[in-house]
């Protein structure tokens, strides 16, 4: 009897057709776990104007991007949101994070998969559809091995030896997570920038509530581990603690209010009518050229919103040296200072939002797994802008609105 049964799939126009089919279901069901965010997303903010109608609505699609898989490319097109209300809420896909191009590297999409709730009985079905039948047998008991071999990475990662390195800048914010055995945990996060511009995560740790006492131990492990040097700026939100541990452990160092973070604390103490006037109001502070320019605009929000609402105003105050701390180093730095964005960017993608998912991982499993997501980050960051200033910034160099004072000096003569 002829086997011409099994000729059709050794036949390279048959799987060609197998190939479309099965990239028309990847390329669908990718489509319908994003409408699927998208819509719990549009739930979560379902405030309304005073006519009644919703602040946060769909505005179309960004354009087609492909996605290079197992099946070859599939394209996606992300929906996009609008927030009529001015306060900048938009839709950003966890499934499918602006970074992801590609799905051939493991080391990043295995952790990836797990902190997203997949099973490990499930791997194998999933990486088979990015990958391809190449990567078959990776039965439970593998990923399992797996997991350690990353909990042994991230243990390493946390003795690092950073004698011979200087960080001339330093960001600071704590995340939270759910984890399996306890409610939400703060993990603290640092990123340092080198004395040749290159960023480098310093820490990702459990901290209490991001506590005094938490920041100061991992201060102090590192200033013991090496960075005896105190950067010369570091960049956060206004979470007290570690500021408080900051001035024990490097008291040198100057500090930086994240204007992100001041934004959102400011508008959060105004009625929602005006809050589109005051962030523009703000944004005029942060963006002026010169220092003198910012303190006009900054002495101009006080004096619209101080009488009405005195709460917002006193909030910014209250920082105003520290949210201007920038303007006293190169300008080609600014972008990078006056934001924890290195953090907020890389964690936009690894942030792990599990109050809206039901992973099951633990704690020290979540960490080691953040880790490796934020080493995989890492390999893509490029150094900062006018990284051969920062030479003049560790000599102590004074910058005047952004300039070398020589240079102002010269131009004067």
């Amino acid at each position: 009897m002829s086997n011409d049964t099994t000729v059709p799939f050794h036949n390279p126009a048959f799987r060609d057709e197998m190939t479309d089919l099965i990239r028309a279901h990847a390329q669908t069901a990718i489509h319908q776990a994003i409408l699927a965010e998208l819509e719990a997303f549009l739930g979560e903010h379902d405030d309304t104007d005073s006519q009644g109608r919703r602040n946060v609505v769909r505005n179309g699609y960004q354009p087609e991007r492909e996605i290079l898989t197992g099946v070859g490319q599939v394209s996606v097109q992300l929906p996009k949101t609008r927030d009529r209300a001015g306060l900048g809420r938009c839709f950003r896909s966890l499934i499918l994070p602006p970074y992801l191009k590609k799905t051939r590297r493991l080391e990043a999409v295995l952790p990836w998969l797990y902190l997203k709730g997949v099973s490990t009985n499930d791997f194998d079905e999933a990486l088979t559809a990015l990958f391809g039948e190449s990567v078959r047998g990776l039965s439970p008991a593998t990923i399992s091995r797996l997991k350690s071999v990353w909990q042994e990475d991230y243990k390493a990662f946390c003795q690092r030896d950073w004698r011979g390195h200087e960080m001339v800048y330093l960001w600071a914010d704590g995340i939270y997570i759910n984890a399996r055995e306890a409610d939400r945990r703060c993990v603290l996060v640092l990123i340092g920038c080198d004395a040749h511009g290159k960023k480098h995560f310093l820490a990702i740790d459990e901290g209490f509530r991001e506590s005094t006492e938490s920041w100061k131990e991992l201060l102090l492990s590192l200033r013991d581990r090496g960075l005896s040097k105190p950067p010369k700026l570091a960049v956060g939100d206004g979470a007290m603690g570690f500021w408080a541990a900051l001035s024990e452990v490097y008291p040198e160092t100057r500090q930086q209010r994240c204007w992100v973070h001041k934004t959102a604390n400011v508008l959060d103490k105004l009625p929602k009518r005006v809050q589109p006037q005051a962030k523009s109001m703000i944004h005029q502070i942060w963006q002026a050229d010169t220092r003198e320019s910012a303190e006009k605009a900054f002495d101009r929000f006080l004096a619209i919103f101080g009488d009405k609402y005195p709460k917002a105003t006193d909030n910014l105050a209250s920082d105003r040296d520290r949210l201007l701390a920038f303007y006293d180093f190169p300008a080609t730095h600014w972008q990078h200072l006056r934001t924890t964005n290195p953090i907020e960017s890389t964690f936009a993608t690894i942030r792990l939002r599990t109050a809206k998912t039901r992973n099951c991982y633990s704690v020290d499993t979540g960490l080691a797994l953040m880790h490796q997501l934020a080493m995989s980050a890492q390999k893509r960051w490029r150094r900062i802008r006018g990284f051969r200033q920062l030479a003049d910034v560790i000599a102590g160099v004074k910058f005047i609105d952004g300039i070398d004072e020589r240079k102002i000096s010269r131009a004067a003569a």
